[in-house]
């Protein structure tokens, strides 16, 4: 057993979850602004993002730390490859799997997947997720694009199912799936690293992701060439110059809508103590 505890790993199946519905096609294929709507009368002024992202940083400072050089069981039996899609069908149903997962090279997608969400940019072609149907919606607001309340409905029925994934359940499989994670983690170009210390980073991540003013506003990313962008196919970027600085990770969960994400980061809360309570001394 390597180096901090291999059970860290099974955060793969909930980060995995949640980044499916984070990346369930959630690239910015934008749908024409709708008409906007009369503004509050009494709309309050909500904290500004600093201070939201402040305040999220230290939430996340205050969970207990896994620290490194912790040592759990290795598994009795060590998940193959080729076993995987069957574990997962276990785990959340054939149906669910046909659905929402790319089950084929399934370690190396997750891996380059959760490394990516802690960066500026993850790759939809590495995505272990199929994807969502419909397009980004955005509408207008007080004279500026947004993005459309209706737009979080499409992640609905993943964050549905990351709901009802047992997470003792998933931990277990972790375990038996954590030798292809490395495997797959060290062949990414991380040979002396550990995917163990990646993913608790980026779960970290997302539960520090800040809360963000609503409607977030966004605007048309700006094509740099001789060739310009085409309607329909737009892409959309934080209007914000603080939300736009975020990790690719925090932006997709941002772009979920804000029942989405809350509910998202409690599943995440939830893992993560799970974690922490299986590598406690017994």
């Amino acid at each position: 057993m390597k180096p901090m505890g291999r059970v860290l790993s099974a955060g793969a199946i909930v980060a995995a979850a949640a980044a499916a519905a984070l990346l369930w096609r959630s690239h910015e294929e934008a749908a024409p602004p709708e008409p906007a709507q009369p503004a509050s009368e009494a709309a309050s002024e909500p904290p500004s993002v600093a201070a939201s992202a402040a305040s999220s940083a230290a939430a996340a400072a205050s969970l207990p730390d896994v620290g490194q050089g912790a040592e759990v069981p290795a598994a009795a039996t060590p998940l193959a490859a080729a076993d995987i899609g069957t574990a997962l069908t276990d785990l959340i149903g054939r149906k669910a799997v046909l659905t929402f997962l790319q089950v084929d090279d399934f370690a190396r997608r997750l891996v380059a997947t959760v490394d990516n969400l802690g960066r500026t940019h993850a790759p939809s072609r590495l995505w272990p997720v199929n994807p969502t149907p419909g397009r980004f919606m955005v509408e207008a607001h007080e004279g500026d694009t947004a993005i459309a309340a209706d737009n979080s409905l499409r992640y609905t029925p993943f964050v549905l199912l990351v709901e009802t994934v047992d997470v003792a359940r998933a931990v277990d499989l972790y375990v038996r799936l954590y030798p292809e994670l490395q495997k797959s983690y060290e062949a990414l170009g991380y040979p002396h690293g550990y995917f163990n210390d990646r993913l608790l980073q980026v779960i970290d991540q997302f539960l520090a992701t800040p809360d963000a003013q609503q409607p977030i506003r966004v605007q048309l990313t700006e094509v740099k060439g001789p060739i310009p962008a085409e309607q329909p196919w737009t892409r959309y970027e934080f209007a914000d110059p603080e939300l736009e600085a975020l990790s690719a990770g925090q932006k997709l969960l941002l772009r979920t809508g804000e029942v989405n994400a809350r509910r998202l980061k409690a599943k995440l809360a939830e893992f993560r103590k799970e974690l922490l309570r299986r590598m406690s001394p017994r």
